[in-house]
Order: C-alpha cells, then structure tokens, then sequence
C-alpha cells in the first residue's frame, strides 16, 4: 500500500516546497496587515466568514505567489547559490506542473471569495493580477519592493470592503504603510542576493539604493511607524495600540543594528524579524479593541 501511495505523496512533498509552506515568514507578512486591516474595519469585532476567508485566503495567495515566482525565476534560479534546490530549479517540478498548481490555487482562492459581496469579488481581480505579474518585475524595474508592497498591501482595501461595503481613507493610509514596510523588509532580504543579483542581471531596490540602502530603509520604517502613529490618532486607539507601535519601534532599530554592516546572515535575520513587529502591531489592536479591557 506505501508503495502505491509513495508517487502521490512524493509530489505532494515537492509542490509544498514549491508553495514554500515550509517557510511561513511569507504567510505571516502577509497576514498582519490584512489582519491589522480586519480589526480596525470592525472595531476588533471582524464577521467570522470574512475572518475565516481572509486567512485562508493569505494561505492560497501567498502559496500562489511562490509557485508562479519560481516559474517567473526557473532560468535565474539555478545560478543563485540560495535557490539552486528549489523543486523547478533542480528539475523536480516541471513548469507545466508549476502554472497547474498556481491556476488550481487561485481557483480556490476564488471560490472563498464568492462567499463575500460582489464589491469585495470584483477587488479580487487586482489581487490576482498583482500577485501573478510581481515575480517579473524584477527585470524591468529596480523597484520589485514597491509593486511587492502593493501585492501584500492589496489585503487592506479588501478587508474594509468585506468588512464594511467601503474603502474610507483611513484604509488608504494602512494600504500605504503595509507597502513602505515590504520595501523596508523586503529591501533586507534582496541585501542577501544583491551579488548574485548583479551577476545574473535580476533588479531590486537593494541594487538601486546601494550604499544608501540603510538609510532608505530607515526612512521608510519611519514612515511606517507614523502613519501608523496618524491612523491610532484618528481612530481615537489607546494605550494597548501605543505600547505595540513602541514594540515596533524597538524592532525597528533592532533591525537596523542586524544590517549596520550588511552581513548577508544578518540581513536575513532582519528580514525574518519583521514577522514580530507586525505581530507588535497586531497584539496591540487586539489588545487595545478587546471588549473587556
């Protein structure tokens, strides 16, 4: 019966690396935004449909993501000391099977998101597109981060629709900032490829800042942490959401410490960091908009 059974789940071994669900950090960047976006549309109440899709959703898409990404980098791929044994790189999966799995995960996808309103289904289009054409920006423009950053940020405008029938401002600004955070973190995790990337001609914001790189990064953080500081303002947020914004704060400078001397180990350890200040962010809205505090 193993043997039967073997091909079946050695396949299904391959297109879970291929969906990098090994490897959660892209799951979690995604989820505290579009988290962060649920809570504030709902005053930390969000509907248990619209809770339940969207974190599924994050699931799919960003499995989604990786999938047709290492499509988009299977000629780049084998020529990066990092990537080199991922399943299409190495030859495990074929590029056929890649854009097979990616069209059976968006399909998915999209069927949770018919159990929302017209308003949020018809939002789902830029999600996908955005999601699907992020992987080849990378050699055309410098600037991968920011359409990265619109790709996760997506969620936000998403999240108030389902949530509340409208995308007022306040989304906007969250929108913003989830895309200034990808460029700050996901400009620490290119500082881990840039000589590869430079070699083989892929594009980043790493390469384009180049030695202003810390300092952009810095900027960037910063906007971050005052929009964030502008919408717990506007949205009359206490001292639950503060003490997470100066978690995020410390975090912050934290990772600017791990890139001071652009050590490539470093750099990741920023990277993966970013995971615990969104979740600053995040367990301070919860906090602060639970109904027994």
């Amino acid at each position: 019966m193993t043997e039967v059974f073997s091909p079946w789940l050695e396949r299904a071994r391959e297109y879970g690396l291929l969906m990098r669900l090994h490897r959660p950090i892209g799951i979690l960047l995604l989820l505290w935004p579009t988290l962060w976006a649920l809570w504030l549309a709902s005053g930390g109440r969000p509907d248990p449909l619209v809770l339940l899709v969207f974190l599924a959703g994050v699931v799919l898409m960003r499995s989604a993501g990786c999938v047709v990404n290492d499509y988009a980098d299977r000629d780049f791929d084998p020529h990066v000391a990092r990537t080199t044994d991922r399943p299409i790189a190495a030859g495990r999966v074929s590029p056929r099977e890649a854009l097979a799995l990616f069209a059976v995960l968006c399909v998915i996808a999209f069927v949770l998101v018919l159990q929302l309103d017209l308003f949020t289904i018809g939002l789902s289009v830029p999600a996908v597109l955005l999601a699907a054409s992020y992987p080849f920006m990378k050699r055309y423009t410098h600037l991968p981060q920011f359409y990265l950053g619109a790709a996760f940020g997506w969620a936000v405008p998403m999240a108030y629709a389902a949530q509340t029938g409208s995308i007022p401002p306040v989304a906007w600004w969250l929108f913003l900032a989830t895309l200034l955070w990808a460029v700050a973190y996901d400009t620490m995790y290119a500082m881990v490829d840039r000589d590869d990337d430079l070699k083989i001609g892929v594009k980043s914001t790493a390469i384009l800042f180049g030695r202003w790189d810390r300092v952009i990064i810095g900027v960037a953080q910063g906007a971050v942490l005052a929009i964030l500081l502008g919408i717990g303002i506007h949205q009359g947020l206490g001292l639950f959401y503060y003490l997470g914004l100066m978690t995020a704060l410390g975090l912050s400078v934290y990772q600017q410490l791990l890139i001071r001397y652009r050590d490539k180990q470093r750099c990741f350890q920023a990277f993966l960091n970013n995971n615990w200040l969104g979740a600053a962010v995040f367990l301070g809205l919860l906090l602060d908009l639970w109904p027994f505090f």
